[in-house]
């Protein structure tokens, strides 16, 4: 048996609910296959021990033949003894379809979430996504489970109504006409529930985005006083998953009786119309019993496709919402093929800006939101025309460990500061972790607890401006060949800003490196200042030069100040 998860999941057919669960099929054909069979082993055992039964009966009893009786005591343990070895290796292999169905989910979805990046709290919530990893994927589970209890039920199903006809043929035409028309009677039920529970699998899923929201926000609502409002609000919309609940709780009530009233009605027929048949001699006393134990087999194989029918519909609503998280695509698709070295020089012909390598590039706008749109071209997490040593930025491979652009939202991750702060594996670190925190005058943070000292989630409990050091510690620390700093130093005191200015240059000695700021402190240390108005460059040069030619550039950077 695979070990599970697979190192591939594969690439799913996302352009509907119901191709989305034969494609899970499809992949797992062989075990799926294997379940299939060990299914129908399991219920033809006591598919035909009814029929056994009743030639002991007919011959050993009735007949008072002792052999016989033996041979066909033989026979039914031997199926006894087989519906207890596919019955166990039905289950395990049913188990290892829905953990497999299950796993390869999860991964896809990870997958997914990992390549949409920013894109996915535009398009969906984080609700949205909680709910998938924690519901959806048990009930596609589910219906990978039911495949080998659904197809033994309907070979059962087919075995049984042959057996009949060749006995009794009115008989097994009331078997063959019942069973559709308890399927046909069945099916009208199924249409509330799946509109029922996919309304109430929208009402969890905004349900767990307040509650993400909450925990998200508990520190901000406790210092505003507003934690009763918003308590409030998520009783409210708990209640409302509560009536949704029993809503779908009374849908599935009634399919649930339906399973109970509709073969047993079908197991009273089967057993009228033999006894008549026995006591018109039109069949044998064992056949009576066999035709008796045929309708009381009936009632799982019956059920087991009722349930069959609800895990199915839960699924198809499960897979409708991983499949709306599968055809979500990214703003900005990173597919560059082309291999660039060498001196990184950017030119983003939108602003006009060229950002020469080695060198410290600072972007200083009138309007912030233009700074920032550049960072974001540069970066390619907007569209633009920017070239990366005259490569256009989209045909660039491996873009994003080339470009690296910081902003003060970036979070922090809990767990031990030194793997917070550390570089990916793989990248270069050529400046160094100790570089990093000297550059970023974060020394007095490490000072307190090291390196090994734990960050809690979004490192809460860091003040503005220390959470903005560790961000740049973490940033210089990836040593990539363009930073782009977006305001690294908007939330620290003049002092620590004066010494990151003078700092950075030497961290990232030999490296092309942006930032985007109207700090006068950072602007008198950059090597070159580009002054942005109305998204485009209209004047270059140092800080000084700026500030004695360019009285707009003076405005912004002395904040009107004479």
């Amino acid at each position: 048996m695979k070990e599970l998860p697979v190192s591939d999941p594969g690439t799913p057919d996302h352009t509907s609910p119901t191709r989305y669960l034969l494609w899970l099929v499809r992949v797992q054909r062989r075990s799926v296959i294997g379940v299939a069979v060990l299914g129908s082993l399991f219920f033809l055992s006591p598919a035909l021990m009814p029929a056994v039964i009743g030639r002991a009966i007919d011959d050993g009893v009735a007949g008072e033949d002792t052999g016989a009786l033996l041979r066909w005591a033989g026979v039914l343990s031997a199926l006894g003894v087989l519906q207890m070895v596919s019955s166990v290796t039905r289950h395990r292999l049913a188990v290892f379809n829905w953990l497999s169905a299950a796993y390869r989910t999860i991964q896809i979805v990870t997958r997914q979430t990992t390549r949409l990046g920013a894109t996915l709290p535009k398009r969906l919530t984080a609700g949205e996504v909680v709910s998938v990893g924690i519901s959806d994927v048990a009930r596609l589970g589910d219906v990978l489970d039911i495949v080998g209890r659904g197809t033994g039920s309907v070979v059962a199903i087919a075995v049984v109504a042959v057996l009949l006809l060749v006995t009794s043929w009115p008989l097994g035409l009331v078997v063959l006409v019942g069973v559709p028309l308890i399927l046909a009677l069945a099916a009208p039920l199924l249409r509330p529930y799946e509109r029922r529970e996919d309304a109430h699998r929208e009402l969890v899923s905004e349900l767990n985005s307040t509650a993400t929201d909450l925990v998200a926000g508990l520190r901000v609502l406790r210092g505003v006083g507003g934690e009763g409002l918003f308590a409030e609000r998520y009783r409210r919309r708990s209640q409302d998953v509560r009536r949704a609940g029993v809503r779908v709780a009374w849908a599935e009530s009634r399919i649930s009786g339906a399973e109970v009233l509709l073969p047993g009605l079908l197991v009273a027929l089967v057993t009228w119309v033999g006894a008549h048949f026995a006591q018109d001699h039109r069949i044998t006393i064992g056949q009576l019993v066999a035709f008796y134990g045929y309708a009381v087999f009936l009632v799982e194989p019956l059920r087991t496709i009722g349930e069959m029918a609800q895990k199915v519909t839960k699924g198809r609503v499960a897979a409708g919402r991983v499949c709306r998280l599968l055809a979500v695509e990214p703003e900005i698709t990173l597919s560059g093929t082309r291999a660039v070295e060498g001196p990184a020089e950017l030119v983003d012909a939108a602003s006009g800006l060229v950002v020469r390598p080695g060198r410290v590039t600072a972007v200083a706008a009138a309007d912030p939101r233009d700074a920032a749109a550049v960072a974001d071209r540069l970066g390619r997490y907007a569209e633009g025309d920017v070239t990366y040593n005259g490569v256009p930025l989209a045909e660039v491979a491996d873009v994003r460990s080339k470009v690296l652009v910081a902003v003060n939202e970036d979070r922090l991750f809990s767990g031990p500061l030194r793997n917070t702060l550390s570089p990916p594996s793989g990248a270069s670190g050529a400046s160094g972790l100790d570089v990093a925190i000297e550059a970023a005058a974060a020394d007095d943070i490490v000072e307190v607890d090291g390196l090994d000292g734990h960050v809690a989630e979004a490192g809460r409990e860091f003040s503005g401006g220390q959470r903005q050091r560790l961000r740049l510690v973490r940033a210089l620390a990836a040593d990539p060949d363009v930073l782009v700093l977006v305001e690294p130093t908007s939330a620290v005191d003049a002092h620590t800003e004066s010494a990151i200015a003078e700092r950075i240059g030497r961290a990232r000695s030999g490296r092309t490196t942006v930032i985007a700021t109207t700090s006068p402190l950072v602007l008198d240390r950059a090597d070159h200042v580009a002054f942005v108005e109305h998204g485009e460059v209209v004047a270059e040069g140092t800080h000084r030069d700026l500030l004695d030619t360019e009285p707009r550039y003076a405005a912004v950077v002395t904040r009107g100040a004479s």
